[in-house]
């Protein structure tokens, strides 16, 4: 049955010229049927250098508004309606506006997991992998960092002469990885290198052998001459992981570490969004202008 599938969904991508987008915390089998497997930022870009005239984005909401803001001509589909991100959830449009109203003249940096919107407020947009980097070039004193208070405290640690002022969001999934977790794995498997990702809590972050984004931790990983690794982020790494490397063992620091949102997305709900093209992603037109101002900066910088 998954393999037919697998054949449906490919016969339509052709019949349609679609392409089909698989963040790296969804079940592994989309893989199978994607285009493209990435961080958020990166599948974005990739779908947009195409000359597809449908994605198909399995991934959360703010992935599939990102995807439509850099191909404003192409239709975008998110296959689950409800896959949401609970971090992005944290900030909306009138809580940015206030977070600046009380600190006026101070550059806003958004992290890339936010809403079109909040983007909309921001001077800079940064992903995980380039936060260190954008901060770091803006060259201000201050700095406002929405939503995760996590990512914005580990990039204010590194730079000690920016002062950077977090909003207090949160990834619920990395927020749940705790101290014990990463002491626990590291008991049972003395030689594994510890891989964090910088949503998680500082001292988390701390025993890390090696902090980055999911694809930073899964580059770090194929390339190391180590053989076991504790992976602090979500499962979908892990799993990747597993396939691609199956001469090294990679423990995931917890079995709590699943996105229910990011696992919405089945095979099946792929070729219903393709064949019945539903489930459309768009964003309004003024907010989406002045949101591509931020994501152009930031790739600015990051060139």
């Amino acid at each position: 049955m998954t393999q037919a599938l697998i054949e449906k969904i490919n016969k339509l991508k052709k019949d349609k010229n679609a392409v089909v987008l698989a963040h790296c915390y969804q079940h592994a089998e989309i893989d199978k049927v994607a285009d493209f497997v990435g961080d958020s930022l990166y599948l974005s870009q990739a779908a947009a250098k195409t000359d597809a005239d449908i994605i198909v984005f399995a991934g959360v909401f703010f992935m599939a508004e990102t995807a439509k803001m850099l191909s404003p001509d192409k239709k975008v589909l998110l296959p689950c309606k409800n896959a949401g991100c609970e971090m992005a959830d944290m900030i909306n449009l009138q809580q940015i506006r206030e977070l600046k109203a009380k600190n006026p003249n101070i550059p806003v940096v958004c992290y890339v997991n936010s809403s079109a919107e909040v983007k909309s407020e921001a001077d800079y947009c940064c992903t995980s992998s380039n936060a260190l980097k954008v901060v770091s070039a803006i060259g201000a004193k201050k700095v406002l960092f929405v939503p995760d208070r996590y990512l914005g405290s580990w990039v204010g640690n590194q730079l000690k002469d920016v002062e950077v002022i977090t909003y207090n969001g949160f990834c619920p999934v990395h927020f749940g990885i705790s101290v014990k977790d990463v002491i626990a794995r590291k008991q049972e498997n003395p030689d594994a290198l510890v891989l964090a990702h910088p949503e998680c809590q500082k001292e988390v972050v701390e025993l890390a052998d090696y902090v980055g984004s999911t694809t930073g931790i899964m580059k770090f990983a194929k390339e190391s001459d180590n053989k076991t690794f504790i992976i602090s982020t979500e499962i979908g790494v892990v799993e990747r992981l597993e396939r691609d490397c199956p001469d090294k063992k990679f423990v995931l620091v917890s079995q709590q570490a699943v996105c229910k949102n990011m696992k919405y997305h089945k095979l099946q709900d792929i070729y219903d969004a393709l064949l019945n093209e539903q489930n459309e992603i768009n964003v309004d037109e003024n907010i989406s202008k002045k949101a591509v101002k931020c994501i152009d900066r930031m790739l600015e910088i990051s060139k």
